[in-house]
C-alpha cells in the first residue's frame, strides 16, 4: 500500500512490457494493462497486476482504473499512456474511417484516461502523466499520415494540458522516441490490409517497391539508430521521480537529429531531408 503506484498500457509487447518490468525492479507497483485477456493472463503470471484496458472501449479504461483504484486504496501516482499502433498507407489512400479507428486507439482512449485519472491525483496532491509520443509527433514521414496524426494531436493535447496543470500538483510529461525495438511494425499489417486498397492506387508500383517491402521482407530487421525499449524505460523513470521532471524527453539519435533540423531548416528543406 506504501509503494509508489503506476498503470502502463499496452504492455503486451516492447516498450509497455519494458516498463512494466523496469518499473517493478525499482520498487513502484505497477498495473500492467493490456488490450487483450490473454496477455493480460500473462503478465499476470509475471507476477503484474494486469487490468484489461482497451483504448478503444470506454467500458473497459473506466473499469480498468476502477479495479487499480481498488487495489491502491484510491490513489494513483503515475500513468503512462504507451498502447498505440500504426495505419501505413499514402494519405490519398487513406479512408476516413481508417483515420476515425486509429484515432479512437491512438488518442482519444488515451484522453478517456488522462481524464480519469486527473481528480484521482488533484485530490492525493500529486500525480504524473506520461505521454509516450514519437519523433513522428513533430516531424513527418511518408507513409505514416495516420500514425503522424495522431501523435501530432497528442503532442498539441498534451502541450495545452501541462500549461493548464501549472496551477495544480500534477505534472504531465512527453517521451518523444525515434525507433525503438517493438512489435509496431508487425501489428500494422493488419490495419493496412484491412484498410488499404494499395492495388488500385496511382502509387501501387511505389506501395510495391517500398511500403510492402517495409512491412513484409524487412519485418524484423532494425531500423538504423533503433534501441531497445529499455532506452525508453531510463526516461520515462526520470519523467516520474525526478523533483522537477521534463516537459518532453528525446530518445534515440533520430530525435535529437529531427528536433535540431526543424528549428534550423525552412520547411521545403526540412521535406527533403524526410522525403528521402
Amino acid at each position: 500500500m506504501s509503494s509508489r503506484s503506476i498503470l502502463i498500457t499496452g504492455c503486451s509487447s516492447g516498450i509497455g512490457y519494458a516498463a512494466a518490468h523496469g518499473m517493478r525492479a525499482r520498487g513502484w507497483r505497477v498495473f500492467a494493462a493490456c488490450r487483450q485477456e490473454l496477455d493480460c493472463a500473462k503478465m499476470r503470471e509475471e507476477g503484474f497486476d494486469s487490468p484489461l484496458l482497451d483504448y478503444t472501449d470506454p467500458d473497459s479504461i473506466i473499469t480498468a482504473l476502477a479495479d487499480v483504484l481498488e487495489a491502491t486504496g484510491g490513489t494513483l501516482d503515475a500513468v503512462f499512456n504507451n498502447g498505440a499502433h500504426g495505419t501505413p498507407g499514402a494519405v490519398e489512400d487513406l479512408p476516413t474511417e481508417a483515420l476515425r479507428a486509429i484515432f479512437e486507439a491512438n488518442f482519444f482512449g488515451w484522453h478517456t484516461l488522462t481524464r480519469a485519472v486527473i481528480p484521482v491525483m488533484r485530490a492525493q496532491g500529486h500525480g504524473r502523466i506520461v505521454q509516450c509520443s514519437s519523433v513522428l509527433g513533430f516531424v513527418t514521414l511518408p507513409w505514416r499520415g495516420a500514425y503522424n496524426a495522431t501523435k501530432f494531436a497528442l503532442e498539441g493535447l498534451t502541450d495545452t494540458l501541462r500549461i493548464e496543470m501549472r496551477d495544480t500538483p500534477v505534472d504531465v510529461v512527453l517521451i518523444e522516441p525515434g525507433p525503438v525495438t517493438s512489435k509496431i511494425r508487425v501489428n500494422s499489417i493488419a490495419h493496412f490490409e484491412r484498410w488499404i486498397d494499395w492495388e488500385n492506387s496511382p502509387r501501387a508500383s511505389q506501395y510495391e517497391t517500398e511500403l510492402a517491402q517495409r512491412l513484409y521482407a524487412d519485418t524484423g530487421k532494425p531500423d538504423k539508430f533503433e534501441l531497445p525499449p529499455e532506452a525508453v524505460v531510463k526516461k520515462l523513470v526520470h519523467a516520474v521521480e525526478a523533483k522537477r521532471p521534463r516537459a518532453r524527453y528525446y530518445v534515440t539519435t533520430p530525435t535529437y537529429l529531427m528536433g535540431f533540423l526543424r528549428r534550423l531548416l525552412p520547411t521545403r528543406a526540412l521535406d527533403w531531408v524526410l522525403s528521402r
